[in-house]
């Protein structure tokens, strides 16, 4: 007995090869191992709205807190943390508050308020930062402290500056005319702080912060 194929099945197969052939096709773009390899492959975009932003900076003051993380991201490669810092006036910089952080580099968005930093590598009596602190632990992991900059550069900061530090190189705020509140962007390469996620900020936010 002659079968007779249905039309519809037909068409099938035809649409059923060319879904494979075009899903070989997206598999050998992300596999062809001559093109540039994405270093998060899939990873979603992260969106930080300025509301939650600005419940850092009143809970920072309401709290008298200084630095808080929102986020800690993989990206593949490394970590990117941002956190918000508010610091309030400064006539003099207290003793032993330089700092250096080994593997975390830094960038300062200067939102609000005015200040001095002087930045250098070449850090006086210089000690190792407790294992044990929260900044270490959480924000920017390993490094020292320090009780001047030798040679350092100062730099004034007002609102919508921005001011790389490198990993290794020592920070000190020696005056803060008010008050200086800055977005803080901190790239960790080596992985070596927590993640830290929008549910994890919304659950810090929604109660007094741990001292």
């Amino acid at each position: 007995m002659m079968t007779v194929k249905s039309p519809l099945r037909n068409v099938l197969t035809v649409l059923g090869g060319v879904a494979c052939m075009a899903a070989g096709m997206v598999a050998q773009a992300r596999i062809n191992p001559t093109d540039p390899q994405p270093t998060c492959e899939m990873c979603p975009g992260t969106y930080v709205p300025v509301a939650e932003l600005d419940a850092y900076t009143r809970k920072a003051i309401a709290e008298n807190l200084l630095d808080q993380q929102v986020r800690d991201i993989d990206f593949g490669k490394g970590h990117v943390g941002i956190g918000m810092v508010y610091r309030t006036r400064l006539d003099k910089p207290a003793p032993n508050s330089v700092a250096e952080h080994d593997q975390v580099s830094e960038v300062y968005h200067i939102i609000s308020g005015s200040a001095t930093l002087v930045l250098g590598p070449d850090i006086v009596n210089r000690s190792r930062r407790p294992a044990t602190m929260r900044t270490v632990v959480e924000f920017n992991g390993p490094g020292h402290n320090g009780s001047d900059i030798r040679n350092g550069v100062a730099h004034a900061l007002a609102p919508g500056d921005v001011i790389v530090i490198p990993a290794g190189t020592g920070h000190l705020f020696t005056k803060i005319d008010d008050h200086i509140n800055y977005l803080m962007i901190r790239i960790d390469p080596d992985k070596v702080t927590p993640l830290r996620s929008e549910a994890q900020s919304r659950a810090y936010l929604a109660k007094p912060a741990l001292r």
